[in-house]
């Protein structure tokens, strides 16, 4: 039964679509009839609406009474009026069905493209989130690290000023020693010398000072030649 329905519907349609062209071409003859010339009266120009609707609604009683829309009204158990609205309205609803068809084809499509689209944006904004955010980290240890290694250089730089300091202190006073202790050999040194030159000046001035007081007579020199004499042949014999 169905299968029959089916069938004597989709009859209906191709009939109907074969009817269709007889209304437009009657509608068209219709647009086609020429315009009253300009030459008419206001009475002729207030009745062309009237007359155009008049042609409109032959058309109209035309198609719901045409041979092929009571035949198939007649097949279906329907008046021509209702044969004629239920083709209207399967037509329409072919139509829209046709539509909707191809737009639920190609919208998945669409939707897919587009959410496909929308994933890849958002997958790349989570990733470039979380490199901004891995930098920020990054940069915010740095900082961090920062504020220590300034801390540890301050303590360096006083640790080494402080070990430069003393370093130099010591090298001052070991300046300082080293110059005491060559000064004082210096002046040890020099006082020796000038110890050495008094003596020398002394026994200079003494051996002058005897020598202007000893005065040596005839007989002195010849016993002080025979004392050399004797000391000489005592030494002489001391010998062998």
């Amino acid at each position: 039964m169905t299968r029959r329905v089916w069938a004597s519907m989709m009859s209906l349609v191709v009939l109907l679509a074969l009817a269709m062209p007889v209304r437009v071409a009657h509608a068209q003859a219709a647009a086609t009839v020429p315009v009253a010339t300009k030459g008419t009266d206001a009475a002729s120009t207030q009745a062309k609406p009237a007359a155009q609707d008049e042609e409109e609604k032959d058309d109209n009683d035309e198609y719901r009474m045409s041979p092929t829309v009571t035949k198939l009204g007649s097949l279906l158990g329907m008046k021509s009026e209702a044969a004629s609205t239920a083709f209207t309205i399967t037509n329409l609803v072919i139509l829209l069905a046709g539509l909707g068809y191809l737009i639920m084809k190609n919208l998945p499509k669409s939707f897919k493209s587009r959410s496909a689209t929308i994933q890849k944006q958002i997958v790349e904004a989570r990733t470039a989130t979380q490199d901004a955010k891995s930098r920020l980290s990054s940069v915010e240890a740095r900082l961090a690290k920062l504020d220590g290694e300034i801390a540890a250089m301050r303590t360096q730089a006083e640790a080494d000023g402080a070990r430069e300091e003393q370093r130099l202190k010591s090298a001052i006073e070991d300046e300082k020693q080293r110059i005491l202790a060559a000064a004082g050999q210096e002046i040890q040194s020099a006082t020796l010398t000038a110890r050495r030159e008094l003596q020398q000046y002394a026994a200079e001035l003494a051996v002058d000072q005897a020598a202007r007081k000893l005065v040596v007579t005839p007989e002195a020199d010849r016993y002080l030649v025979a004392g050399f004499a004797e000391r000489l042949k005592a030494f002489g014999k001391g010998e062998n």
